[in-house]
């Protein structure tokens, strides 16, 4: 087993977990120096999402090593900054989902996790790369999801009281008042589709939305997308659907379609994409797996 060596920088995010990760942060570096058995630390608390995302990305540039605390928020900033680089990444949770660290195996725990980190194991794993229509790429780790998912994470983002781990029920249920089934027009592999859907997802790794499993089994190492398809179904089965989406069931009924591709373009009318809960926008997207595009640390 290698050890972290050289210079590491931990990025975190004080607001993370409605303010535990700043609370916890005074306990979190002497264990992690410890940890870390030698190695530079430097420990810088964010501003913000475009400060968090400006200190991860010059982490990469000059340290050897990056790690991240905070909720998938954070997690998916310091992704982008590490994907396709060679610079180990590594995760302390202290948000209220933590997707990213169950999608990619990484202990729940902040206490976990920084045991795991003394190990200095890294693995490679796979990610997506969107393609937006400016031309501009973003690296996801878990799901893209378009359709009734994704009005919900807007709706959820939009909210001015702050409700944790309820968020997205209480959104979910709002969004389904009027919610109504979304032309898509797929290209998968190179093979159109046009389908009615309640929501795609294409997926990396298989959670999302904090604890839901869009891909069931999803492996980040088979250099495959898992797609999910949810066709159309009334208000009131979806509704139904919803809370099996935290154990996976919900792929055994029959309005659920799952399959694997290399590619997946999606497009179609009113469609809004976002990936690991961060808005990606308006379609097309065009989304394709990247084998080994990450190392990941623990």
């Amino acid at each position: 087993m290698s050890a972290v060596a050289g210079r590491c920088v931990l990025v975190v995010n004080p607001t993370a977990g409605r303010g535990r990760a700043g609370r916890v942060l005074g306990k979190v570096v002497p264990a992690l120096t410890d940890a870390l058995h030698g190695a530079e630390l430097q420990v810088i608390e964010s501003r913000g999402a475009a400060h968090a995302e400006e200190l991860c990305r010059d982490a990469v540039d000059e340290a050897s090593t990056l790690l991240v605390m905070g909720g998938d928020g954070m997690a998916h900033l310091g992704l982008n900054a590490c994907a396709g680089t060679g610079v180990p990444f590594g995760v302390l949770p202290a948000g209220t989902g933590n997707d990213l660290c169950r999608g990619l195996g990484i202990p729940l725990r902040v206490r976990d996790a920084i045991e795991a980190l003394a190990k200095g194991v890294t693995r490679s794993v796979d990610l997506a790369r969107v393609t937006k229509p400016d031309g501009s790429e973003r690296w996801v780790g878990c799901v893209v999801s378009t359709g009734f998912d994704s009005r919900v994470a807007l709706r959820t983002a939009a909210m001015r009281v702050p409700m944790g781990p309820l968020a997205y029920a209480f959104s979910a249920l709002a969004e389904l008042r009027t919610f109504a089934p979304l032309r898509y027009r797929l290209l998968v592999d190179g093979a159109p589709r046009e389908l009615d859907s309640m929501a795609v997802f294409v997926c990396n790794a298989e959670f999302f939305g904090g604890g839901m499993r869009a891909a069931p089994g999803a492996d980040v190492t088979d250099g495959l997308l898992d797609v999910t398809v949810i066709h159309p179904v009334s208000r009131l089965v979806l509704l139904q659907l919803l809370p099996s989406l935290y154990s996976g069931r919900f792929v055994q009924h029959p309005a659920v379609e799952r399959f694997r591709a290399v590619e997946v373009d999606i497009d179609g009318d009113g469609l809004v994409g976002s990936g690991d809960g961060e808005l990606l926008g308006d379609v097309p997207l065009y989304v394709r797996t990247v084998p080994g595009a990450l190392s990941v640390l623990g």
